[in-house]
């Protein structure tokens, strides 16, 4: 959508437009502030033998290829000499991280012929294949881990006083950047906004579109019944609405209007209104229903808005295009970590308080996904799956599986 919507914009629009995203990444979330030295996120990588890897002779391993084989299907459209990896880092360097397409080539050969194979096997085919590596952001291998879910939520085709929340899709007049593509530095960022004449300015934010900004534009794909439902769709990026007709529709992510994300957990801890520990998908849910009105303004903060379409798949749809497979997919910041690489978490259960170790696949992203060491766990659909994620916030760590066949890891 970003290269149609930069190829219809004359040469000196489209490099003033060019500019202005520079200058709007510089001052993007993350960027150290004037005057504070900040030490930039890097990608150390050790490796380790599989005995070290804890529980890993103790998992499912099979469980493990279909999701490897979804993003087979992705990595082997590519051309033989495309790398997996983007460039990585602050100063840009090319990482070759995960390799080119040819290497998994015969990985991928491989993992087809091992459909059905039981969990020895299915292990043995990881270790012939693939060397674990201990991921760690600079020294520390400590990181962060999230879930997240696909929501069940409620609406109809056309608005009526239960339902009043409109969802829209990808509006045509929103620009996307890819802002790697014109400076090595800014590599896995991009923004978006939206030109008026000649002239760049920032897309509508979540509070202007609730108030209107895209009313009467025939964008909505449908109505929910629930404004704090509908903001954790947009949290969540994908859900399944069962409809006022009885049939049940599935939506996936489309693209966002360029607003930074703003955890609005942090802003009731900031407020005063909660304390840090006390917060979970499920307690914010219970403010924003007790509190109508302030949790109106509240949910306004994180002025991100996502936009949605209807999608026919199995599954909610992963940034690889993957459809993503509960309890073994997970989000990653892929300025570092090559979706499609297989992971060895290392973390807690966020209910049953008991070890997480298990082997996942990196298929998706997210907004709130940023640095070396840091996951988003996928728990799938249902009361259960939410329940999990919006209570995971768990410290861990993870080994990446890099293809033998590809450069060493450096």
């Amino acid at each position: 959508m970003g290269r149609r919507g930069a190829a219809g914009t004359a040469p000196s629009a489209l490099a003033a437009l060019l500019l202005a995203f520079l200058a709007l990444a510089a001052c993007a979330p993350g960027a150290p502030l004037p005057g504070v030295a900040a030490r930039p996120d890097r990608l150390v990588l050790v490796p380790v033998p599989y005995k070290d890897l804890p529980g890993w002779a103790e998992d499912h391993h099979a469980l493990a290829l279909a999701p490897l084989l979804r993003s087979c299907a992705r990595i082997l459209r590519g051309a033989n000499d495309r790398p997996l990896g983007r460039p990585a880092g602050a100063g840009g360097e090319v990482s070759l991280l995960g390799g080119y397409v040819s290497d998994w080539q015969p990985i991928c050969a491989d993992a087809e012929r091992s459909k059905g194979a039981n969990d020895q096997q299915a292990r043995y085919f990881f270790e012939r294949w693939f060397t674990p590596y201990l991921a760690q952001n600079n020294r520390d291998p400590a990181g962060k881990f999230t879930g997240y879910y696909e929501p069940e939520l409620k609406g109809a085709w056309t608005s009526d006083a239960a339902h009043f929340v409109p969802v829209y899709k990808l509006p045509d007049d929103l620009v996307s950047l890819d802002l790697g593509q014109f400076r090595d530095e800014y590599k896995g960022v991009s923004l978006a906004g939206r030109l008026d004449g000649r002239r760049l300015v920032p897309y509508a934010s979540r509070r202007e579109i609730n108030d209107g900004a895209l009313k009467g534009r025939g964008l909505e794909l449908l109505w929910l019944s629930d404004p704090v439902d509908a903001f954790f769709l947009h949290v969540q990026g994908s859900g399944r609405v069962v409809m006022a007709d009885g049939g049940v529709v599935r939506l996936g992510y489309a693209g966002r209007n360029g607003h930074p994300y703003v955890s609005i957990g942090r802003q009731l801890v900031r407020d005063k209104k909660m304390a840090l520990k006390d917060v979970t998908m499920q307690s914010i849910r219970d403010w924003l229903h007790a509190n109508p009105e302030a949790g109106r303004e509240l949910m306004d903060r994180n002025g991100a808005y996502i936009f949605f379409r209807i999608v026919d798949d199995e599954g909610p749809i992963g940034a690889q295009g993957a459809v993503l497979t509960p309890g073994r997919s997970l989000a990653v910041d892929r300025r570092f970590v090559p979706l499609g690489l297989p992971v060895w978490l290392d973390t807690s259960d966020p209910v049953a308080k008991a070890p997480l170790r298990r082997l996942m696949v990196a298929q998706d992203t997210g907004s709130a996904i940023q640095g070396p060491v840091r996951g988003d766990f996928f728990w799938g659909f249902g009361p259960e799956a939410g329940d999990r994620a919006g209570r995971m916030n768990q410290s861990g760590r993870y080994f990446l599986l890099l293809p033998k066949t590809a450069p060493p890891a450096k």
